[in-house]
């Protein structure tokens, strides 16, 4: 049976199936000795696949981990300044799991990682709207009229956000600390939006993705997914 050809690389472990997009059209796919197309159909069972060089395994077993970054680890694999990576914290595996989604250099908190491309790819697609939810502490005490902005959308130089889930839960001396919950994923985006209104973030953790939450796995450190966890992942995006 013919299936698009990083959608298979995605079954394979190869990463999620926006990350195959890139590597296809960034010519490092083949397919029977010629350059792959993005949006190409193959047959895994009779077509030969050959990835950066290497021909296309059987799927890997699929691994599920939830990390707790700390501040100053990037969560790419490979970075041209030679800063940390997430990837440094988790423990010996030989799969090859990837962060699904990003978390900023300076910010803290849940990163989720697999190697399971059809969850990775609708946790972080726009049309499935997984919310994800923040810690946000801001200088300044937080006015009602910028909480009801955050939560009805702010323009940004990208367009007008969607509207944000957001509760004051203290104030602190030198400043306001919020929980925000968005459904998007666009580049710093609540750090950018409490700027737009004149709140400077200095401190963002995420705690959650979906269902899964970050607990109180201490920073730094990274544990396997239940059972129950990753069932709870599949059916909120719908597998």
């Amino acid at each position: 049976m013919e299936e698009r050809l990083q959608k298979v690389m995605a079954h394979r472990g190869i990463g999620s199936r926006r990350h195959c997009e890139e590597m296809i059209r960034d010519g490092r796919v083949q397919v029977n000795g010629e350059l792959a197309g993005l949006g190409q159909k193959v047959d895994p069972a009779t077509d030969k696949i050959v990835v950066d060089g290497k021909p296309l395994g059987p799927g890997e077993t699929l691994r599920y981990f939830v990390l707790n970054k700390p501040y100053g680890y990037i969560t790419t694999s490979k970075d041209q300044f030679g800063r940390k990576s997430v990837l440094d914290l988790l423990p010996p595996v030989k799969e090859r799991v990837y962060p699904v989604g990003r978390l900023d250099y300076d910010s803290e908190g849940l990163v989720f990682l697999t190697n399971d491309g059809d969850l990775a790819y609708r946790l972080t697609h726009p049309s499935y709207e997984v919310p994800k939810t923040y810690i946000v502490a801001v200088e300044g005490n937080i006015t009602m009229d910028a909480v009801y902005r955050l939560r009805t959308g702010v323009i940004l130089e990208d367009g007008r956000t969607s509207p944000a889930e957001v509760n004051v839960l203290k104030p602190v001396s030198t400043g306001s600390v919020l929980q925000m919950t968005i459904r998007e994923g666009r580049n710093r985006q609540l750090r950018r939006m409490c700027e737009k209104l004149g709140f400077n973030v200095v401190r963002l953790r995420r705690t959650k993705i979906g269902p899964l939450s970050l607990g109180k796995l201490p920073l730094g450190a990274a544990r396997r997914l239940t059972f129950q966890e990753i069932n709870d992942l599949y059916r909120a995006v719908g597998l």
